[in-house]
């Protein structure tokens, strides 16, 4: 009995055999439910990256509640995107956090003001600063349908991060910004990559997809109550005639048979005149046909088509709402058009720039609305925010489409490799093409660079060499897919100065030059298009008096010189005035000569934008190209031409040239 009663204790965790490592909690827990995903019929082998992440239990589950109950159910919308920081990518960061805290976003029109969970002013450049090194982040976009209900969004966006973290398991590093320029008001939430022990943030895609947005809906149910059975069915009503895919057209899409009909009959009656109506409403849209017995058969695309629909209706409400928040008659639908760059018609408008606005500020798409020269006003869909710089409103521009092709460049490296064991390099080229030029192939390296950073298509060695598959055409043409997409339209700024600016600009203008040119815009009688003759009337009477032109007979005939004079008398004026804010003389570039020198700015004149070309000890002014942004102060030299500039970064041969 002595025996049985004697025990040596040993240190671990109960079942623990010694030199065995014990198992956490959490591994029998996984080990467990392996093993009943196994035993289960029809059960899934394999890996499942769903499950993945902080979040997965509870996604799958809020994922998983009674579909019914969303009738009830206060709605929220939630857009969730995770964005890589690395290269671009961060820069990136930097402008999307400046962009939610514009002007204009608050319900006072003041700018937005970003807060976090334990303060309601946060410094978001020195928060982002913290994250350098960082893989990626995470934004939201939280939009409870009835967000005008409160007078403000940070109490329930606070509740909602809480939340959050309780079911991740983790404290969130977060900043948010409330906005209500909108009719839905909405909160932009940035949360940083990283759990609160500084490993990368990893979260499940039920999470994002499904948990993020009942969680918002618990929390507005809680606030506001549920739907009552009167709203339900408002709700309903008014989706009876819209131009949009509603909650009926899913019903009954998904009621449709391998014949693409539905019956109009339900056994309740509210559902019954719901469903009649609908159907009767996409009859008239020329979407369903009345078959016998009471079915409808509906027409193939619908889904489609409605999406379609509904996106016009949104853009066209607002066009006349940017009309009206100007004071201004909002234009006849006649005279609102789409510009979609990709129809084979698709040709280059003229325009003054109304507005520029966020079509989709998840995925950072902005638009232009343009009112051009053919009297109509246009929505242009322009793609990335970060491809186009900021414009002011009355600015005058060229929209051109863009058109995705395999450009010559690629067929040239593609040649090269053919005969070069499928590499390509500079002295290959050279030896390929013995009238190229150094500086000519290095444009073909840039190309081959820019497709390795966006698409990985092709890969470069360590000698400095590429290796140029046999499909490269296939690539380059996908890459530029995937540029248009990006950005779908070529955006010329013809005048930064408004038209009515232009009349008596002591400048080499827009007006000027459509004045002279053998194939001018043709100008409709009509809004912007009656603006412009209009002005080019007063133009040509202030160019006759300044000694510019002369009038005989109902004629006017402009001097020959009339272009370059007037671009020489605003360039000796603004230069003037620079010479005294900097303190050194000014140095005209005459066309042949050499520049060189610190590029420190540009300066915009009415006859088009110059870069400040600084020396030691004068400066000059030169035409601007958008690839001088990118290297603000660095040492830059080219060579003037009659038609512009071609630039050289840095000194020396090596540097890279940009004709």
């Amino acid at each position: 009995m002595a025996a049985d009663e004697e025990f040596e204790p040993h240190l671990g965790r109960m079942r623990a055999s010694s030199g065995q490592r014990p198992r956490s909690y959490l591994s029998r827990v996984l080990a467990a439910a392996n093993l009943a995903r196994a035993a289960s019929p029809g059960a899934r082998r394999g890996f499942a990256g769903s499950r993945l992440g902080r979040g997965a239990g509870v996604g799958r589950v809020l994922a998983a509640r009674d579909r019914f109950a969303a009738w009830r159910r206060r709605r929220v919308i939630v857009k969730a995107r995770l964005v890589r920081l690395a290269g671009k990518g961060f820069e990136g960061a930097r402008a999307h956090l400046r962009y939610i805290q514009r002007d204009g976003v608050t319900r006072d029109g003041r700018p937005g003001q970003l807060y976090g969970p334990d303060s309601d002013k946060v410094d978001g450049r020195r928060w982002l600063d913290e994250q350098a090194g960082d893989r990626h982040q995470f934004r939201f976009i939280v939009s409870p349908e009835d967000g005008d209900q409160y007078a403000d969004l940070q109490d329930l966006t606070k509740r909602l991060m809480a939340r959050i973290e309780e079911d991740l398991g983790t404290r969130l590093d977060w900043v948010a910004v409330d906005h209500f320029n909108t009719g839905h008001p909405h909160t932009h939430i940035i949360v940083r990559g990283k759990d609160e022990r500084g490993r990368d943030l990893v979260i499940a895609p039920d999470y994002l997809t499904r948990g993020i947005r009942e969680r918002a809906a618990e929390l507005v149910d809680l606030d506001l109550g549920p739907r009552s059975d009167r709203d339900i069915e408002a709700r309903l009503r008014a989706e009876i005639g819209q131009e949009r895919l509603t909650s009926i057209d899913r019903r009954l899409l998904g009621e449709m048979d391998g014949e693409r009909t539905v019956a109009a009959l339900a056994r309740d009656p509210f559902q019954q005149s719901l469903r009649a109506g609908r159907l009767a409403t996409l009859a008239r849209l020329g979407l369903a046909e009345r078959q016998k017995d009471g079915r409808w058969r509906l027409a193939d695309g619908i889904e489609d088509a409605l999406r379609r629909m509904g996106e016009r209706g949104d853009i066209i409400r607002a066009m006349q709402r940017a009309f009206t928040e100007r004071g201004r008659t909002p234009a006849a639908a006649a005279d609102l058009a789409i510009y979609d760059p990709a129809a084979p018609d698709a040709c280059a408008i003229v325009g003054r720039l109304v507005e520029r606005g966020l079509a989709d500020e998840h995925r950072d798409r902005h638009y232009l609305l343009v009112e051009a020269t053919d009297g109509r006003t246009h929505y242009v869909d322009i793609g990335k925010g970060e491809a186009v710089p900021v414009l002011p409103a009355g600015a005058i521009v060229r929209i051109t489409p863009e058109r995705p092709a395999v450009r010559e460049v690629d067929r040239t490296i593609a040649a090269v490799a053919v005969v070069n064991g499928g590499r390509y390099d500079i002295d290959a080229h050279l030896r390929f093409d013995s009238t190229a030029t150094e500086s000519f192939a290095e444009t073909h390296v840039r190309r081959l660079e820019a497709m390795r950073r966006r698409t990985g298509a092709v890969e470069r060695t360590a000698d400095g060499s590429w290796v140029i598959p046999p499909d490269h055409l296939d690539r380059a043409a996908a890459y530029e897919a995937a540029r248009t997409r990006d950005a779908p339209v070529r955006i010329e700024t013809l005048s930064t100065q408004p038209l009515e600016h232009l009349v008596d600009a002591e400048a080499a203008t827009w007006l000027d030059r459509e004045l002279v040119a053998a194939s001018p815009e043709p100008l409709r009688e009509a809004g912007f298009g009656q603006a412009v003759r209009e002005a080019q009337q007063q133009r040509r009477q202030w160019l006759v008096v300044q000694g510019f032109a002369e009038e005989a007979g109902g004629t006017v005939s402009y001097r020959a010189d009339m272009l370059a004079a007037l671009q020489r008398r605003e360039l000796l004026r603004v230069a003037g005035r620079l010479s005294e804010e900097l303190k050194l003389p000014f140095v005209e570039a005459p066309a042949g000569a050499r520049v060189e020198g610190v590029y420190r700015r540009s300066v915009d004149l009415a006859g088009g934008r110059y870069a400040l070309i600084e020396k030691s000890r004068e400066f000059t002014l030169v035409p601007w190209r958008p690839v001088l942004e990118r290297h603000v102060g660095k040492a830059v030299s080219g060579l003037v031409r009659d038609d512009g500039i071609s630039w050289t970064i840095g000194r020396g041969r090596s540097g890279p040239s940009m004709s």
